[in-house]
């Protein structure tokens, strides 16, 4: 198959080596002039992986579309939109089309599948593939496993059969919002597992953990999402990577929030927390963590303050309640 992957850095880099080491012809576009294609064209490698010379480097849009059987897309989460306005004047009708993020929409609360089919139609053959695991340990050999979802089952069962091999093992999704919502929603979990770590509240994880997890599957359910998927690969499953390891960007920036010190570029929680507010007000759920998470980093109060408040509030059943 020829897959373009859409978008260059770190998760996309990552995608076009994976599905080239797995036998697929790949082109990686990255926008002209931005610095991640100019230091895969000019060294042939980044600071995670070296990409194989049998990998297209381009950032001509017109030829990674129109040549491809399938596209990968790899951005930032929030400039979906006004990327997806790009790809208005390609016939999209045959070519599938997987988005490899995880967001939600921070000014309106759209899902990415949401956000991209407002601009280019409801026709389109589209995918989720969400999950866990970093790019170090998948270059280094460590085996994970992932999701990939779509309402349209043909395309979802052709995608596992051609993406699966050694290092990643997909699984069937089968709730699409509740795998969006809960991709996206854990890089907020994130963000209060590295605040905890900044507050010497380690201990506390596991208790986020329980927590957290439930807390978004009450939203995903107020969707028409599935509770259990909040138990999933998309979300609890991508714990360990999001909460606790060292090359997590959401942990490692809620870290360096709280210690007053800059981590240097942006976490993708920071904005999906402000649309998880949209989302809470929308649906009438309760969600301390999230809304706790949202008035430290964009309201600017204490986060040891919120953080021992969140497992000190009032009694009640554990999951009755």
């Amino acid at each position: 198959m020829k897959i373009s992957v859409l978008g260059c850095g770190r998760w996309g880099g990552f995608i076009a080596w994976y599905l080239n080491k797995i036998g697929h012809e790949v082109t990686s576009w990255g926008l002209e002039g931005c610095k991640e294609i100019v230091e895969l064209m000019e060294t042939g490698k980044n600071k995670y992986l070296t990409m194989p010379e049998s990998v297209k480097l381009t950032s001509d849009l017109d030829m990674a579309v129109e040549t491809a059987d399938a596209m990968v897309i790899s951005i930032s989460s929030q400039a979906l939109g006004s990327f997806a306005e790009s790809l208005k004047k390609y016939d999209l009708s045959d070519k599938p089309i997987i988005l490899c993020m995880k967001g939600i929409n921070s000014k309106t609360g759209q899902r990415l599948t949401e956000v991209i089919t407002e601009v280019l139609g409801e026709d389109l053959l589209l995918a989720i593939w969400v999950g866990p695991g970093h790019v170090q340990d998948y270059t280094a050999g460590i085996p994970n496993c992932m999701v990939i979802d779509s309402k349209n089952e043909e395309l979802k069962r052709k995608l596992v059969d051609e993406f699966s091999s050694d290092l990643i093992r997909f699984y069937y999704g089968n709730d699409l919002i509740g795998n969006e919502v809960g991709a996206a929603a854990k890089n907020v979990i994130g963000l209060a597992a590295g605040m905890l770590d900044g507050a010497n509240l380690t201990s506390l994880k596991g208790a986020l953990m329980a927590r957290g997890t439930r807390e978004i599957s009450r939203l995903m359910v107020a969707m028409g999402g599935d509770a259990l998927t909040a138990y999933g690969l998309a979300h609890l499953g991508d714990y360990e990577a999001t909460l606790f390891s060292k090359h997590s960007h959401n942990r490692m920036y809620g870290e360096a929030f709280i210690k007053g010190e800059d981590f240097g570029s942006l976490a993708e929680g920071v904005e999906t927390v402000k649309a998880i507010m949209i989302l809470k007000e929308k649906y009438n759920v309760e969600m301390p963590i999230c809304e706790g998470v949202y008035n430290v980093i964009h309201k600017g109060m204490k986060a040891e303050e919120v953080m021992k408040s969140l497992f000190l509030r009032s009694i009640k059943e554990e999951f009755r309640g």
